[in-house]
Order: C-alpha cells, then structure tokens, then sequence
C-alpha cells in the first residue's frame, strides 16, 4: 500500500529532513511512527499524501509512484488519503455537518447521500448532537473527533493522522484511538505520527522510529 525507497526530502540544502528511508506498510497496516520533534514524522505523512515531493528516491502509493503524478492527478490520489491534522484545520464559521460534509462535496457526491452519510459518520463518532455547532463551541477532543470524521465519511484507502492525542487527556485518547482501530479492522492502512509513548505501548501495533531523519528502528509487535 505504501512504499518508500530510498527517500530523501530536504527543506533546505544544508539540511535533511527525511534521510535515504526505505519503509513498506502493507495493506491493512497500523503503524505508529514516532521520534523527537524534528525527526521527521510530519515530512513522511507529508510525502505520503503528496503535500511535498521527495528529493531522491521513490514513493509508491496504492501502486502508484507519486513523483509521476501531474498536478490535475494529485487530487485523485488524496481521494483515498484521510488526513488528520495535529491543528484539527476545522473551518471555524462553518457547522460541524458542513465541515464533514466538504469532503464529499468536493467528491460530487449529492445531498441527500451527504446528509445520510455524515450523520452516520458523527453518529459513530459520538457527535450526533453536535451537528449545529461550530467548532468554537466544542472541546479539543470534540474538534478532534470532528477532524477524525472528515478523514473517515470517504472511507479511505489510508488513514494518516499527525500528532492526534497531543492535547488530549487520557479518556480522549482512549476514544480517538478506539476510533483508528476500529477503521483499521474495516480494512483502512492506519499511520499516526506520535511522540506519546505511553499511547504506543498500550497498542501492541508495529512501530516505526526516526531520528534526525534516520529510521532508527522498526518493529512489529506481536497482536
């Protein structure tokens, strides 16, 4: 589902942010990457939802090599790609529905299937309630979940999720992680980026280390 070879990714050219990786997540995958700030987590989900371009090397996605893609081919591609981003980017004058709903409107997708389908998706994400609300109006594990569950009402191939539980106590992460998993088993490839070991070790899930852009490590952990 993903592979990543020999990728290198630099900002700037004194400076590597990501170094000669070579990574393969199969389909079905749950994999937590995590490092210190500046290891190179965020650049890797980056690539994989081609935000960025690597410098060298090769990144397939579902089969396909990103670095061949055209700019109008792009947008296909993040079709099968959730994004949860560390900063949630809700749009804050917009409900909690039409924040949902923006995922499928770009798909073309129609009302009436709009309506059912982002009810739906809140309904599992507890939030059915929270329909009307703005984002200013909800807690950090609200708007977080309401993030989860733009990434999700497409039911895409990949899962990518930055730094979720990152301000969140221990009940919320409980319940976002509950979240992935449960994506996972319906056959979604899952990578969260993480620095929080303790969400880590409690997930008995394959984990994946950088360092200064280094993979350091990667282990799969028994189920």
């Amino acid at each position: 589902m993903i592979q990543f070879h020999n990728v290198c990714m630099s900002y700037q050219r004194d400076s590597a942010a990501l170094n000669d990786i070579t990574l393969k997540v199969p389909k079905g995958d749950f994999v937590f990457v995590t490092g210190p700030s500046g290891a190179g987590k965020s650049t890797l989900l980056k690539l994989v939802y081609a935000a960025v371009m690597p410098n060298r090397g090769q990144i397939l996605i579902d089969g396909q090599n990103i670095a061949r893609l055209t700019r109008s081919q792009i947008p296909l591609l993040r079709r099968s790609v959730g994004v949860v981003f560390q900063d949630f980017k809700l749009l804050p004058n917009r409900t909690v529905f039409e924040n949902v709903a923006i995922t499928l409107e770009v798909l073309g997708w129609g009302k009436k299937d709009i309506g059912k389908k982002v009810y739906h998706v809140l309904k599992l994400m507890g939030l059915e309630h929270k329909i009307a609300a703005t984002p200013l109006r909800l807690s950090g594990g609200e708007q977080q979940r309401v993030a989860l569950a733009r990434a999700l009402v497409n039911d895409p191939k990949i899962l990518l999720a930055d730094e979720p539980t990152g301000n969140l106590d221990d009940e919320n992460k409980e319940q976002i992680l509950s979240i992935f998993k449960e994506a996972n088993i319906r056959g979604t490839t899952v990578l969260v980026a993480t620095h929080d070991r303790r969400v880590i070790e409690n997930s008995h899930k394959r984990v994946v280390v950088l360092n200064r852009g280094q993979l350091v490590e990667d282990s799969n952990v028994a189920q």
